[in-house]
């Protein structure tokens, strides 16, 4: 299949793609053209600006795509400017479990539902990210209840190329000693792997539904068990103050996310205990190397 991916070239964008390589679709890649990929000649590329409709229209006008891919469509202007202009037989947009109020334990596809609330258009600084992404979810199910969509909804994505770094916080603050403010020890949360995360993105080119789905590994882990982990491993003690650094997880619910949905469809996601800790093992000798 001819795959345009928007948005591809950092973080699980770039197992994302290359699983679609690997599957044998033409892939091309959409961007600002400011950073390089590693991709070669393996890819074809175009360049265009996601927030401006103007550039959407001028590049994409006239090209069909079996599938488009889009993980950087944030609110509902987004979608529009996208979906106006945009030929393609399928779209995946690249959702967030933000747009559940609140998560909760099993949380289901149906928890949010994108016919019941009011659709606002609204650009990327008018709310904030979790009431952007459920606008962004609104206008698909609302705007284009005829055209075929998938909005893939993820906790947070962790991993070794994780760029935002939320998780290093904690076990940089453990082996720091840096004091840290955190409200949430024990609610019991959900990751997803970015590798797994790029690689479920993948699977659904092509797939014969339309919706909502969660992708999510399984189980789930508290923020008390990530600082013991570390104190165990390090010999040093999780510094705990109200005037501490904010950490980054705070104000999350306690929450786990259904993926029977996913299952039904033929993915697998591993569990979260299988991995996690081997993950904080990464973080811990980087910053052994740094020390």
């Amino acid at each position: 299949m001819n795959v345009l991916v928007i948005g591809g070239t950092r973080f699980f964008g770039i197992p994302m793609v290359e699983e679609l390589l690997n599957s044998g679709h033409e892939v091309t890649i959409a961007t600002r053209g400011l950073s390089a990929d590693s991709f070669g000649s393996r890819v074809k590329r175009l360049t265009l600006d996601r927030i401006d409709a103007q550039s959407l229209r001028s590049t994409l006008s006239g090209r069909h795509f079996d599938v488009i891919i889009d993980k950087l469509a944030y609110c509902s202007n987004d979608i529009k400017n996208l979906m106006d202009v945009a030929d393609c037989d399928q779209y995946i947009h690249m959702s967030t479990t933000a747009v559940y109020d609140p998560k909760h334990l099993n949380t289901l596809e149906s928890d949010f539902n994108g016919t019941a609330k009011e659709l606002i258009w609204c650009s990327r600084p008018d709310f904030p990210y979790d009431e952007i992404k459920r606008q962004a979810e609104c206008a698909l199910w609302q705007q284009y209840p005829d055209r075929n969509w998938i909005a893939v909804r993820y906790p947070f994505v962790i991993g070794k190329d994780d760029y935002t770094k939320r998780l290093l916080f904690y076990v940089e603050h453990v082996m720091k000693s840096i004091p840290m403010y955190v409200d949430n020890l024990d609610c019991r949360m959900g990751f997803i792997r970015s590798d797994e995360a790029g690689r479920f993105l993948a699977f659904l080119a092509g797939k014969p539904f339309r919706g909502a789905v969660n992708g999510c590994s399984e189980g789930t882990v508290s923020i008390r068990e990530i600082l013991g982990y570390v104190e165990q491993k390090t010999g040093k003690k999780a510094v705990l103050s109200a005037d501490g650094d904010t950490a980054p997880y705070n104000g999350e619910p306690e929450y786990s996310i259904n993926t029977d949905l996913a299952a039904s469809l033929g993915f697998r996601f591993s569990r979260l205990h299988d991995w996690i800790f081997e993950l904080l093992d990464y973080y811990i000798d980087i910053l052994h190397q740094d020390a």
